[in-house]
């Protein structure tokens, strides 16, 4: 059995229009959602294996709150250029791809891929992954390479709420 959990990135800052998309970082928001995300995942007790994110700042940025709650290294986090602007093709491609040794792997991307992808993985629907966002399933298999056509279980779906007093 592997899980996998995909990991939208936090919110992003527009301010600055000469920066290239790839380039653009956290705004506060994401700088608040990101580690109050990485505890609730840490609160449920999941041992996660790897992190895998788009290389895209915003993203890595994502990751690197996540992975620290988790203990990882920053050099730990594997850079995965296919997740930047991908689609279903290469979401699938980039988690055949993994390492068997692997049980249990977070990807952090973006939309509108990532909610295309997981969408397309089980019954359970969603409109669209808000930020920081957290789907997860069980796949039922020993082997990534298998991913495509192995048994999907939904598990769970998590977002960061706006409190409004």
């Amino acid at each position: 059995m592997k899980q996998l959990l995909l990991i939208r990135h936090a919110k992003s800052n527009w301010n600055d229009p000469s920066l290239a998309d790839f380039d653009r970082p956290l705004n506060d928001r994401g700088k608040k959602d990101a580690p109050e995300m990485a505890k609730r995942l840490s609160d449920k007790k999941i041992k996660i294996n790897a992190f895998v994110s788009s290389p895209a700042k915003r993203a890595r940025q994502t990751c690197k709150h996540f992975a620290k709650k988790f203990e990882f290294k920053k050099k730990d986090i594997v850079l995965e250029p296919r997740l930047y602007e991908a689609g279903d093709d290469s979401f699938y491609n980039v988690v055949e791809d993994l390492k068997n040794k692997w049980d249990s792997v977070a990807i952090v991307s973006h939309n509108p891929g990532i909610s295309s992808f997981a969408n397309s993985l089980t019954g359970t629907k969603i409109d669209d992954m808000p930020t920081c966002s957290v789907f997860a399933i069980k796949i039922d298999t020993k082997k990534w390479k298998d991913f495509r056509t192995a048994k999907k279980e939904f598990w769970f779906f998590d977002y960061p709420k706006i409190e409004t007093n």
